[in-house]
């Protein structure tokens, strides 16, 4: 499996340091925009072989937990899909690079990242300086979202 490592440091953010603990249970963000599709991605699912996936419910949970905002309203801190963001992983210290995307666009080989992928649907909504852990096959991942380098709505990109 091949990643994207950061090749210069990712700065923390001043708010980096007063969010150490895990953000479980922590409120996301999304917009309204994102939520239309990724509601559409679950239905559609739905008629698929995935639709008992345990993906799918995690995607469901995330969403129902989340606080819908409209695009233009979006701190620019926090990860929305198409957003490419710079994530630590706190066990190997080392620094990954990730573009948030439907799995239609997902390649893991270019760091694209499927939101139905586990650490794809387990930063949709966070922002800068949390930490958050989720189960993927290998067992546990600590992640801290360090820098976010792309965020569609912070470009005026509110239709990506």
């Amino acid at each position: 499996m091949a990643l994207r490592i950061c090749t210069a440091r990712c700065a923390y953010l001043s708010k980096a340091k007063d969010k150490r603990d895990t953000m479980s249970g922590k409120s996301i963000q999304i917009t309204e925009f994102d939520l239309q599709r990724l509601k559409k991605l679950l239905w559609e699912a739905q008629s698929t072989e995935y639709r008992k996936s345990e993906y799918l419910e995690r995607l469901q949970t995330e969403l129902n937990r989340a606080e819908v905002v409209l695009p233009k309203d979006i701190p620019n801190d926090v990860i929305t899909m198409n957003s490419t963001v710079c994530l630590e992983d706190l066990d190997t210290k080392e620094e990954e690079i990730y573009t948030l995307v439907f799995p239609e666009n997902s390649d893991l080989g270019q760091g694209r990242l499927s939101v139905l992928a586990p650490i794809g649907t387990a930063m949709l909504g966070y922002e800068v300086g949390d930490i958050f852990e989720w189960d993927v096959p290998a067992g546990k991942r600590r992640l801290l979202v360090k820098r976010i380098l792309y965020q569609p709505e912070a470009s005026g990109d509110y239709d990506l």
